[in-house]
């Protein structure tokens, strides 16, 4: 940890609570010292991006926290959202319908969270911003229409681990997070989706979604063109047999490079509009993606909040690693060197890893 004047401020609040001062307050505390104020004018239409849980996860932020988020950022005459993206997989999350049922059964509910939802690519993900960065992977990137189009956003995190990246915080949530699904395959593969055979029964459905008309059915089989494939990724969420998939064949060191060109993208247009919080609690080993949760890899933390992703970042993994008494991200995932990401966010202008921890 460093503490010359380059480095960032992160600030620290840890779990102990009292009478009068209790985690809600503490979390709007932390929020203020942070600078939410000065982040988030009056009339802001403010992005809350957050992760609502696979159906069947338990490790997510719990919601009564975002609420009080949501109150912070109201407080300052901004009109908050909460918000993700639909996911590459078929799952609990892959169009808005479900994501939007799957959030509100975990418990972000409009009562409880005090803000609309906003799923930010669209019915099926299709609704994206194209974002030209000057990234070494990526040169052009495709972020969440909603995301890209509020004025200001707040990035509360669960920081966890990831069995790509190591773990999973600020960087990640604004990488993977807020990338439309097409995105989220060029991070993740480097070819586009193929048809299992021995699945498919030939409906035609995923023809008829096809933007390009780059499948076809021979046969009683669909079949992907990869010369006319765009990488849209539409084809894999519609197909109700699921025998649609990606090839997950991206290594560790360019998922990660990729995931911070993503990133890049997702802050375009909001300098000096942006906050990040990270709960670093329940520490799991994998992603939140995930329809369960493996016990913690280290002791609860605290909550964190910096303007600094990668100030953030790099201060909650050093903090886990001195809870835990050793590395659980390289422990849980030995071929995976999570520093790349780090490393390399700061080597294109998202951040810091230098920071000076201040505790309330």
């Amino acid at each position: 940890m460093a503490t010359e004047s380059a480095s960032s401020t992160v600030w620290l609040t840890d779990l102990s609570s009292r009478p009068g001062t209790g985690l809600l307050d503490k979390t709007g505390a932390l929020l203020r010292a942070a600078g939410i104020a000065e982040k988030v004018r009056a009339g802001a239409l403010t992005a809350v991006k957050l992760h609502f849980g696979e159906k069947g996860n338990t490790a997510f932020i719990r919601p009564i926290y975002i609420r009080k988020i949501v109150e912070e950022i109201m407080t300052l005459g901004a009109s908050p959202f909460l918000t993700d993206t639909n996911t590459l997989y078929a799952g609990s999350r892959s169009n808005a319908v479900d994501h939007l049922r799957t959030a509100i059964t975990n418990g972000f509910a409009f009562s409880v969270a005090g803000a609309p939802i906003v799923i930010a690519d669209g019915l099926r993900g299709e609704s994206f911003v194209r974002v030209a960065v000057d990234g070494r992977e990526c040169r052009e990137v495709s972020v969440g229409a909603e995301i890209a189009r509020a004025d200001a956003m707040v990035v509360a995190t669960h920081f966890k681990g990831h069995e790509l990246s190591g773990f999973g915080g600020a960087l990640k949530n604004l990488g993977m997070g807020c990338a439309s699904r097409s995105g989220k395959l060029v991070q993740h593969s480097t070819v586009g989706p193929a048809v299992h055979p021995e699945g498919c029964t030939g409906c035609g459905v995923c023809v008829s979604h096809c933007p390009v008309g780059a499948i076809r059915v021979a046969e009683s089989k669909a079949a992907i063109s990869p010369e006319v494939c765009i990488g849209c990724a539409d084809c894999i969420v519609v197909c109700p047999e699921k025998t649609i998939h990606v090839d997950w064949n991206e290594v560790s060191p360019l998922v990660q490079r990729k995931m911070v060109d993503h990133a890049l993208g997702a802050v375009a247009g909001k300098k000096g509009a942006l906050l990040f919080v990270s709960f670093v609690t329940q520490v799991s080993p994998f992603c939140d993606c995930y329809p369960f949760n493996d016990r913690p890899m280290s002791p609860d933390v605290g909550i964190l909040a910096s303007a600094d992703p990668v100030a953030l970042d790099q201060a909650c993994a050093d903090l886990v690693i001195e809870a835990a008494g050793k590395d659980p991200f390289r422990e849980t995932h030995p071929a995976v060197d999570w520093t790349v990401q780090l490393s390399y966010a700061e080597e294109v202008g998202l951040g810091t890893r230098s920071y000076r921890l201040k505790t309330l």
